[in-house]
């Protein structure tokens, strides 16, 4: 199963965690990222508001997605992300958006499309990584062939 089809019919919780250029670290409740190219696996986006996530993510691009899947057999996910770009266009944000808000998510209402490129793709809970590059074809690799290189 590719990583797009895993999180369209995978249902669970979001943690995307980030930090501030001091490496202060937030976490916070997210929905299923969206994949605008089908033929890439290794972009990815999601909606965010001019919240503390969105700050963290302009001084340090770095961030991680947790993904906990509905059940209990832990399993799910662990996305390292790099943020590569953003936008701002209402209308395509619209488009994007897969329920309404809670109101008091609606109280600030700039809204972004933030980019992302998935370095590697880890399982809940386990060490073995399964890098981007190779992510829709199920090649495997421990953290120690990854800080190896190899």
């Amino acid at each position: 199963m590719t990583l797009m089809e895993y999180f369209e019919k995978t249902e669970g919780m979001g943690v995307l965690a980030t930090a501030d250029a001091q490496g202060r670290v937030d976490a916070a409740l997210y929905a299923c990222p969206h994949f605008l190219d089908p033929n890439d696996e290794s972009a990815l986006a999601f909606l965010m508001a001019d919240r503390l996530s969105h700050r963290n993510l302009e001084a340090n691009p770095h961030a991680a997605f947790l993904f906990i899947e509905h059940g209990e057999d832990h399993a799910g996910k662990r996305l390292s992300l790099t943020k590569i770009r953003e936008e701002t266009d209402p209308a395509k944000i619209q488009s994007l958006r897969r329920r309404n808000l809670p109101p008091q998510c609606e109280i600030d209402k700039t809204r972004y499309l933030v980019h992302f490129h998935v370095d590697s793709v880890r399982p809940l809970v386990g060490d073995e990584w399964l890098a981007a590059s190779t992510a829709g074809q199920g090649k495997r690799q421990s953290a120690a062939d990854i800080h190896a290189g190899r």
